[in-house]
Parts: C-alpha cells; structure tokens; sequence
C-alpha cells in the first residue's frame, strides 16, 4: 500500500506531497510496527501449538491476540491527537509538508483497530500453516486499497487525504473478510472460549514475556527508520523524497523475503514445537538457499533497472536527477539484507525472541548509529546508506552467530 501511495503522489507535481506521505509513513510505521509483536508472537506459539496438535490451545492464543489487538487500536485512536503532537515534534521538513502529513495522520489513524487486529488474524492463519488465507487477503487489500486511492486522488482531488482514507478502507475490509475466512475454515473458535480462559494471567505473562523481546526489536527497527527519515527531512525536501522513494526498493523486496520469514515461522514453529531437530535444520538449510538466490536476482535487477524503477514511481524530473547518484545503494540491499529476514522467521517459530532483540541492539548501536556519526559530514546523505547497508548486513551475521545457543541447543 505505501508503494502505491508514494507512486501517487509522485505524479502530482511537487515533491511536497511525496515529502506528506513520507512523514506520515514514518509515524504510522512506528505506531503499527510497535504492535507488531502481536503477528509475530501469536505465529510462533500458534504453530508450536499445532506442532503439539493442540487445537485448543491455539484458539486461545487467537482470543489473547485478537483482544489485545482491539485494545490498542481503540487507545490509538483516543491518543491521536498528543501523538500527532509529539510526532511532528520529533520530526524535520517543511511546514507545507508537515501541515500535508498532519492531515493525512488525522484520517489514517481511524484504521488502527483494523490494521493491529489484521496482525493478529494473519499470524494466527501462519501459526495454523494456512498461508493461502494471508495471501488472499493481502491481494485484495491491495487491489482495494489502489481503487479507492486512485479514485480519491485523481476523480475527487483529494491528493495525500485521498490515499488515507483509501487505506482506511481497505484495512476493515481486510478484516472483516479474514473473520469471514476464520469463521468459514476453523468454526466460530470464539464461541467456546470464556473470558477467563483468554485472560489467564500466567498464558498472558508468557506470551507478554515474548512479546517483550520482539517488542524492543521492533522498538529498534522503527527507530532506525525514524531516523533515516528523519535525517533526509533536515537535509531537504529534495532528499526525503529521494531517501523516501529509494526505501520503497527495500521495501518491496522485503514483501518477497516476508514470504520466506512467514514459512518460517510456521514450519520452524511447527518442527520445533514436535521436538524435530532435523527436520528444523533441514527447513533452515531450505530458507537459506531461497533467500540467497532471491537476493542476488533483486540485487541484478536494481543495478541494471534502478533508474527505470525511479521512473515509475514519479515523473518530477528534478527528483529522478537527484536520486541517480544513490541509486546503486538499493542493489546492496538484497544480497546484504536476506538473512535477517530468513532468520528473523525462524527465531519468531522457535519463539527464541532474546535472540532477536540482542541482535538488534547490537545491529542499531554498534553499526547503524556509529557509521552515521562518523561519516555524516563527509558523506552527507550517502553516509544514510551506508549506516543502513550495515544495519541489514549486522542483524543477520549477529543471529548466525547466535542460531545454535538461541535455537538448536533447545532442542533434545
């Protein structure tokens, strides 16, 4: 959606709206990504769960998940206005482009119980080794999601408004048909289950525990990514719209390696869960030879294609000339970034979030951090790149080296 969004906006005429859409990108990453924890954590008891065949105890898993979900998304919506406050605070650009932002965050904000609760649902449908379910609905929020943006910005002019309600939309349409496909494929699991049964506090504490540590890792992305933005917006609107469009690659290639980081949440969960080392072993050898083809054949194709990729994302001949001397940086992103994806799946199945959140720290401030402060001002923006470069490369070589104490050795 936020590929869509940014395609948009780069055929208006201005870098502004590009600039509006980046902001508020920003904030909402940060505000959904803290929640997170609640797709990632409710796959990997879920599949560990199926992995002991206990019906049961997965359909708790999904009441805990789905309420805590409602929860948060309802206090999002009753905080919207100091965390608008706040945000625009901590964050650079121009007032024109703060003021788009503002408005964009003012009606977005109203998608939050749909988009936290979409998070639960899919990583209860993952955890239950139904991927076809996320995918379906995943492809029709997008095909939504471009319908009502294209028609609000274009036929009723409603340019970055437009894009915010069209996303709005599309989310509780996402979630209501992920109930419907819940409701048809697994019964009514809701029905049976008590109150006291889905608020047990010891499960509650368990799951939190987790929760927890790929809440802090999560923590650790989004300010990564705040501060990647951040820093482009005090540069100029003329960077946060190149650094804004040139993260789409990176996004874009993580939507594939997502697939990969998702199988292995449900199989690594499922094996680790029925006590199957090898067969564990066996899924992780398997996810590492997709990652590394995926990546190089992404790395290729924006080395050779990066510019027409520009091309298609904005027609402003002032920022497509702005980007091409950063460009090449993108074709580092998939062969450096594969790792932590792959990984990142199989330590959420094993539920080994310590892992994760040690290698994360030690990513952002041993490497992210340290590069930029070091090289900021005789790089300028290509210092950003090169602290990113390195954040993606770190995560991944910190979890190989920490998969065999983190995982395995859990295992009889």
């Amino acid at each position: 959606m936020g590929l869509v969004d940014m395609a948009l906006m780069g055929h208006l005429g201005s870098a502004i709206y590009i600039g509006a859409i980046s902001l508020g990108g920003v904030i909402f990453n940060f505000l959904y990504w803290m929640f997170a924890f609640l797709r990632m954590g409710t796959s990997g008891f879920t599949a560990q769960a199926t992995g002991r065949k206990d019906r049961n105890e997965s359909e708790l898993i999904l009441g805990r998940s789905f309420v805590l979900a409602l929860f948060f998304g309802v206090l999002l919506i009753i905080l919207q206005v100091p965390i608008e406050w706040i945000s625009f605070r901590i964050l650079g650009g121009s007032e024109e482009v703060k003021q788009l932002a503002s408005q964009y965050f003012f009606i977005r904000i109203w998608a939050a119980p749909a988009t936290i609760g979409l998070y639960s649902l899919t990583g209860w449908f993952i955890g239950m080794q139904n991927a076809r379910i996320p995918m379906t609905v995943a492809i029709i929020i997008n095909i939504a999601n471009i319908i009502f943006s294209v028609f609000f910005v274009f036929v009723l002019g409603m340019k970055s408004a437009g894009v915010a309600l069209g996303t709005v939309l599309s989310q509780y349409m996402g979630l209501l048909l992920s109930l419907w496909f819940i409701h048809k494929k697994f019964g009514s699991p809701f029905s049976h289950l008590s109150r006291k049964q889905i608020l047990d506090v010891k499960a509650l504490r368990i799951f939190m525990q987790v929760n927890r540590d790929i809440f802090i890792r999560t923590l650790c992305i989004i300010g990564v990514f705040t501060f990647f933005t951040s820093k482009s917006a005090g540069m100029n609107d003329t960077i946060l719209a190149v650094n804004s469009l040139l993260l789409q690659f990176l996004m874009f290639f993580s939507f594939f390696m997502d697939g990969f980081a998702y199988a292995g949440e449900a199989l690594a969960g499922k094996y680790f869960g029925a006590g199957s080392k090898s067969k564990l072993k066996k899924v992780s050898q398997l996810l590492f030879l997709w990652g590394i083809s995926l990546g190089i054949v992404f790395s290729l194709i924006y080395f050779f294609a990066g510019n027409q990729i520009v091309a298609f994302l904005t027609d402003q001949t002032s920022i497509r000339d702005a980007a091409r001397p950063f460009i090449w940086w993108t074709a580092l992103i998939p062969v450096t970034g594969f790792a932590a994806f792959i990984w990142d799946g199989i330590y959420i199945g094993a539920t080994a979030s310590t892992g994760m959140r040690n290698s994360m720290l030690a990513a952002t401030f041993f490497l992210f951090i340290p590069t930029f402060l070091l090289f900021q001002h005789s790089l300028g923006n290509n210092a950003l790149w090169l602290a990113m470069i390195l954040f993606l490369f770190g995560r991944g070589l910190f979890q190989t080296f920490l998969a065999q104490r983190a995982i395995f050795s859990r295992m009889a």
